[in-house]
């Protein structure tokens, strides 16, 4: 099998670039993105292109046209963004929010996913950065292959394999020189201690990537074990075993700060004495986080997100379809023998297509099981959902009633009963920390 074709068949088996279905590339110009906008040609998808030109380097008008080439070879159409703001902070950390900024500003109308073209080696830079650079248990699961609406169809295929493919397929690739600088942490991963683990061992990058593989799986049991014990009484928390009072204060930090929280284990001991259980208190944990105790319940609360990834724009969803929301992204599917579990919903019960929204003040809806009109807030509070986290859950409204909030509740009109027809399954995948 060539290289091309082995290329192809390990992404057309990772089930994230289907047919019909619409995406949005992410199109830099470099190897990765091209191999990654040809795949998504060859396989048929609705595919269309984004190219952010972040105005860092001189020739990177370069950049724009190259890529205006290539999509017009491929029939594909490109929308490029100029950014012409002044980097603020870490260059790459500001480059990089502005990318999945705009790509979520094309992708939300057209209820698309969001594909980028990061490899199995850039996996492996990713771990060996994060443990360098942020310890705890989330340097070493890597990248998620889906994460809302951002999919990565080549976490399969080395960078390697898509120069190949690029090669063998004939079709040429911008090289960015900055990926050559020393200035960047990324780079000097890449280029020193890469080569240094090669030397130690050939199958350096394999080991890590079959550990990787092996910690993922272990990380579903731990992520039970939490579910399980999840509460914000602190006393609560505080008799669990430590390594799992651990993982849920890391938890109900992840859930506020919609998985950009810092590691907040090791000040576990203080978290959980913040307050002294009798009174309110806080405590600032850095990136903007902050710790709040009120009478033995502990929450966590940062700022609203400035960035335009993380506002919560209102979004129609297809019954079928997809919508993309405050970074994250809903999926409906129907069929006459879905599983019956939170979000499974009377399909002839909802008015297509459905709206997907934040809450608003004044909120109600009549949830299943509770006989009643409930205030959206008042659900909010009985099911501990953090406020910070409130804006960026999605409600999804059939008409003028709300059907469905994700782990909140479901409507009582649209209750699955025994003279259901058909079903509609709805799926929240929320929105994690991109890459580093």
């Amino acid at each position: 099998m060539s290289a091309a074709a082995a290329v192809e068949a390990r992404v057309r088996a990772g089930g994230l670039l289907l047919a019909g279905e619409p995406v949005v590339v992410m199109l830099s110009g470099g190897r990765d993105s091209v191999c990654l906008l040809d795949l998504a040609v060859r396989l048929g998808c609705d595919a269309v292109a984004l190219h952010v030109d972040h105005g860092l380097r001189p020739d990177s008008g370069d950049d724009a046209a190259f890529c205006a080439d290539l999509c017009d070879k491929f029939r594909v159409d490109l929308t490029v963004r100029l950014l012409d703001g002044e980097p603020a902070g870490n260059v790459q950390a500001w480059a990089r929010e502005w990318r999945y900024s705009a790509a979520s500003e094309l992708a939300a109308p057209l209820g698309a996913a969001i594909a980028t073209g990061h490899t199995a080696t850039d996996q492996v830079e990713t771990v060996l950065y994060r443990l360098a650079a942020s310890p705890g248990r989330r340097a070493l699961l890597g990248m998620d292959a889906r994460t809302g609406a951002v999919v990565r169809p080549l976490l399969q295929v080395t960078r390697e394999e898509t120069a190949a493919y690029c090669s063998e397929r004939g079709l040429a690739w911008r090289e960015d020189p900055s990926n050559a600088s020393d200035a960047y942490a990324r780079n000097r991963v890449r280029d020193r201690l890469l080569p240094a683990l090669r030397g130690l061992h050939p199958a350096a990058e394999a080991n890590v990537l079959r550990t990787l593989a092996l910690l993922r799986d272990e990380a579903a049991v731990l992520d039970a074990a939490v579910e399980a014990a999840l509460t914000d009484e602190q006393a609560a928390l505080a008799a669990l075993p430590p390594a799992l009072g651990r993982l849920c204060l890391q938890r109900l930090a992840d859930e506020a700060a919609a998985g950009a929280a810092p590691a907040v284990g090791a000040r576990a001991a203080e978290l959980l004495a913040l307050g002294g259980g009798a009174g309110s208190a806080a405590l600032d944990l850095g990136g903007g986080l902050r710790a709040i105790a009120e009478y033995g319940r502990l929450r966590f609360e940062r700022p609203a997100a400035t960035s335009p990834a993380a506002a919560a724009t209102p979004a129609p969803l297809g019954v079928p379809g997809r919508a993309a929301f405050a970074g994250g992204e809903l999926s409906c599917e129907v069929g006459a023998d879905l599983a019956i579990g939170d979000g499974t919903l009377d399909r002839d019960a909802l008015a297509a297509p459905l709206a997907v929204r934040s809450w608003r003040p004044g909120d109600r809806m009549r949830p299943l099981g509770l006989g009643g009109s409930r205030s959206l807030q008042d659900l909010f509070t009985d099911r501990k959902i953090p406020r910070a986290r409130r804006e960026r859950t999605p409600v999804v409204v059939s008409g003028d009633e709300i059907a469905w909030v994700p782990g909140v509740a479901t409507g009582e009109r649209f209750r699955v009963g025994a003279g259901t027809r058909r079903r509609a399954r709805l799926t929240w995948d929320p929105p994690a920390a991109p890459p580093p």
